[in-house]
Formats: C-alpha cells, sequence, structure tokens
C-alpha cells in the first residue's frame, strides 16, 4: 500500500466526473425509453392480436438472443447508412441501450400485467372500457406500482452495461478510468476506485429495491 499514489484519482475528480455524468445520463434515458418501448411490446403481445403479437415476440427473442455490444455495433454502423448520415456516437449508444432493454422490460411489463387479477379487467369491461383505455387507467398504474423493485434491478444492470460504450468511442466513467490509468501509469489505484464506485452506486440502487420490496410486503 505504500506504493499506491491516490492523489492522482483527487487530480483527476472533474475529468472522472464528466465520465460518471454520461453513464448516468445515459442509463436514465435508456431506462425511461426502454420502459417505454417495453411496455409497448408487452400490450402488443397481450393484445390478442396475432400479428401484432408475434412481430412483438420475435423482436423481444431476437434482442435477447444476442449480445448487447453486438447491438450497439449495430446502430452505431447501420442506422448512419440506412438514413445516409452519422448520428453520433452517444445517440447510436442510446438507441442501442433502449431497444436492447425494452427487450427486458417488456418481459418485466408482461409479468406485471398478468399478474393483476383478471376481476379488474373485468371490472373495467363491464364499464365499457377499450382494451387500451382499461390497460392506462386499471391495469398499467397496478402493474407499474408491483414491478417498480425489478425495473430498478433492471436499472442497476443497465448502468453496470454503460461501461461497453467504450467500443463507440464514448468517455463514459470506465473509460475516463481506463484513460487515467494508462495516462498516470496508475492502473491499480483507478481500477480500485472505479470498481469502488461502481459498488457504492450499485449497492444504494440495491438497498432501494430491498426498501421497495419491504414496502410492498407490507
Amino acid at each position: 500500500m505504500s506504493d499506491f499514489d491516490f492523489s492522482v484519482i483527487w487530480s483527476s475528480l472533474p475529468f472522472l466526473w464528466q465520465g460518471l455524468q454520461l453513464s448516468l445520463w445515459l442509463t436514465f434515458l435508456s431506462i425511461i425509453g426502454g420502459i417505454a418501448l417495453g411496455t409497448l411490446l408487452a400490450l402488443a403481445r397481450l393484445a390478442g392480436i396475432k400479428p401484432l403479437a408475434l412481430i412483438a415476440a420475435t423482436y423481444v427473442k431476437l434482442l435477447r438472443s444476442v449480445p448487447l455490444i453486438l447491438v450497439i455495433f449495430w446502430f452505431f454502423f447501420l442506422v448512419p447508412l440506412a438514413i445516409g448520415r452519422p448520428i453520433g456516437s452517444f445517440y447510436s449508444a442510446l438507441i442501442a441501450f433502449v431497444m436492447f432493454e425494452a427487450a427486458y422490460y417488456s418481459e418485466i411489463m408482461r409479468a406485471g400485467i398478468q399478474a393483476v387479477r383478471k376481476g379488474q379487467v373485468h371490472a373495467g369491461q363491464s364499464t365499457g372500457l377499450s382494451y387500451w383505455q382499461i390497460q392506462r387507467y386499471v391495469v398499467l398504474p397496478q402493474a407499474v406500482r408491483n414491478m417498480i423493485p425489478i425495473l430498478v434491478t433492471q436499472g442497476i444492470i443497465l448502468f453496470q452495461d454503460t461501461s461497453l460504450v467504450f467500443v463507440v468511442s464514448l468517455r463514459d466513467f470506465m473509460t475516463a478510468s481506463s484513460i487515467v490509468a494508462r495516462t498516470e501509469g496508475r492502473l491499480v489505484e483507478m481500477y480500485l476506485f472505479a470498481a469502488v464506485v461502481y459498488f457504492v452506486i450499485c449497492f444504494s440502487g440495491s438497498m432501494f429495491v430491498r426498501s421497495l420490496k419491504s414496502r410492498t410486503v407490507t
């Protein structure tokens, strides 16, 4: 430990903070977009319209069967070719994360929707509400409330996965830590610090999930 020089961490904090901000911002936007798209996919699979359900199921199975890093490459290289102009590393990564996470959020939301008692749906039907109105006003509020702990857990996993954006030259927290480690020649100190930061954030999220579960039980 006497050979360690942790002063490099303090001198690099502004640079590292910029990377952490990008990681957190990407996580937040991906969660919002992933839940929104995932909810639509879940509703499509449960709507009883076979072509719509087949398309949604195919999408979910396809995205869940490939590695996230491959999806990032897809959108980084293929989207600019499809639209004829570059969209930048950040937006390529954001689209990839939203599309990928939507497949997982879809299964979470589908389980939450199916867990709502059928009597709630029948009550909505008896009042003349359409399928989409029942989902919006009756089923989804209950499903989301019950699924919050699992949704937050998936968000923690997503935050960890943001470290993959180095493949499209985005300077997230892990990439910033690696740059400082190589530049200053302090690999042990920087990677130890990065591990502590990831642990603190993810552990705090896990404790939040535990508190949510305890409230749900009580």
